[in-house]
């Protein structure tokens, strides 16, 4: 064969073309966009740490998902913002009825067509900043569960659609899936957190939450960043008890983890484009080292071509507004 008659570049020749051979595309709807949820009325307060992002009471968090739906942004992911005076050690005021963040369900529930998705965890509500029950050093598995059980069933009945385990306790994805079982709640799914990585990247969003440990660390619960296959014992351990999403947390990082999550596993795949990786790239871009817009588009495009089906990134009402011109 002639080696000259193969030219790839025939391909890459006019923008048409090029649009045309495209392998990786990124459509909005594959896109999660994350809200920071305050207490009160009327009241913004941008993230230091994270330029472009804001804390919204839930009036304000309404306009701005209204605002995201118009450029095409439907599913959302809620975080509380809870003050110091409704933490405990057990975490009640997640599962109270007048807590905000379950009000912040039923709300952005009554916007058309849009997905809610919740974060199960005790580490906004806990006086000690963990995702588990702390005691004496140590994190309590299975105590955990039945506090997260309440938790689940109450942002259940607020509405909504599929629920965020994010707190990485043994068995959590099969208890849940039992307790929305036995309550009814048969069409609520779980996006569980399946490979979420001990990972410096999580800085801002503790900054966001205010819920980082108040002592110790979560080492003996999130994945050590060196460990690769057991990510694989972790999603086929939540594929079995009924997860309906694999995610993996952070994004950048472990593309790996995601591709390999892609190779062994038929259910969708989520990757969070984390709070660190979103302040990188606005801070490289406000210092004029990098171009923001190619470097939004570039990421993405790298986490979904390593197999990732739905994104969750701050980035998503920016992307979606770049791409419709």
């Amino acid at each position: 064969m002639n080696l000259n008659t193969r030219r790839p570049r025939r391909n890459r020749r006019t923008e048409a073309i090029r649009e045309m051979v495209l392998e990786t595309r990124i459509h909005p709807s594959q896109l999660i966009m994350p809200f920071f949820i305050l207490e009160g009325e009327n009241k913004s307060e941008e993230i230091k740490s994270m330029p472009g992002i804001f804390r919204f009471t839930i009036d304000l968090a309404l306009q701005e998902a209204r605002q995201c739906m118009q450029s095409g942004i439907k599913n959302f992911i809620l975080f509380p913002v809870v003050e110091e005076r409704h933490k405990d050690k057990h975490a009640t005021y997640s599962y109270h009825p007048d807590c905000f963040y379950l009000q912040a369900i039923r709300d952005f529930k009554s916007l058309p067509d849009c997905t809610v998705i919740t974060d199960v965890a005790m580490d906004p509500y806990s006086s000690d900043g963990h995702d588990g029950l702390y005691n004496d050093g140590v994190i309590l598995n299975d105590e955990t569960l039945n506090i997260l059980g309440k938790m689940t069933i109450a942002q259940a009945e607020a509405g909504a659609d599929i629920i965020g385990p994010s707190d990485m306790m043994d068995g959590r994805v099969g208890f849940l899936r039992n307790a929305l079982d036995n309550k009814g709640f048969t069409e609520v799914a779980i996006m569980s957190y399946t490979a979420k990585f001990a990972s410096c990247f999580y800085g801002p969003f503790r900054d966001a939450l205010d819920s980082a440990p108040k002592f110790g660390n979560k080492l003996t619960y999130q994945m050590h960043p060196a460990n690769r296959r057991e990510a694989l014992v972790e999603a086929h351990l939540d594929e079995e008890e009924g997860a309906d999403y694999l995610m993996v947390k952070p994004a950048l990082a472990y593309l790996d983890i995601i591709a390999d999550l892609r190779r062994t596993s038929n259910l969708p795949i989520v990757a969070y484009h984390v709070s660190g990786e979103y302040a990188m790239i606005k801070a490289a871009a406000q210092n004029g080292w990098i171009n923001e817009e190619a470097a939004i588009k570039e990421v993405l495009t790298s986490i979904r071509r390593a197999g990732a089906d739905i994104i969750i990134t701050y980035f998503a009402r920016r992307y979606a507004e770049m791409i419709k011109g």
